[in-house]
């Protein structure tokens, strides 16, 4: 998945080495996904890098995800080569969690202005 430009400095400066080796040399252009995803393929998800997807006939672009979602942790064990598919099912859970988050930043930031206003002008 591309990298937020916000998120962009939680990557170590090899990251796209650390990407490349771990898609190509370990995955060896084949999506690693067995399973983890929740989308219901059985053993190793069938979809090849640069080849339509099995499932959804889109171009496959493999990416490499974190296991706990946590961009500063590069070690080996902890990514895998996913393809879009796989990639956006194991991190929707993710991906919600964040989002109610931030929509509860934004519907709550500057409540504390407005009760200090409340404060300052006697009422």
């Amino acid at each position: 998945m591309p990298i937020r430009a916000e998120d962009a400095d939680r990557y170590p400066d090899d990251w796209p080495e650390i990407s490349l080796r771990i898609r190509t040399v370990r995955a060896g252009g084949r999506c690693e996904c067995r399973g983890e995803c929740g989308r219901g393929h059985r053993g190793r998800c069938r979809a090849w890098n640069g080849h339509p997807h099995p499932d959804t006939r889109s171009t496959v672009v493999l990416t490499v995800a974190h296991r706990d979602h946590i961009p500063e942790h590069c070690d080996d064990d902890n990514l895998f080569a996913a393809c879009q598919a796989c990639h956006l099912s194991y991190d929707a859970a993710h991906h919600a969690q964040t989002r109610a988050r931030t929509l509860h930043e934004q519907q709550t930031s500057g409540m504390d202005a407005l009760f200090d206003l409340e404060a300052s002008d006697g009422t």
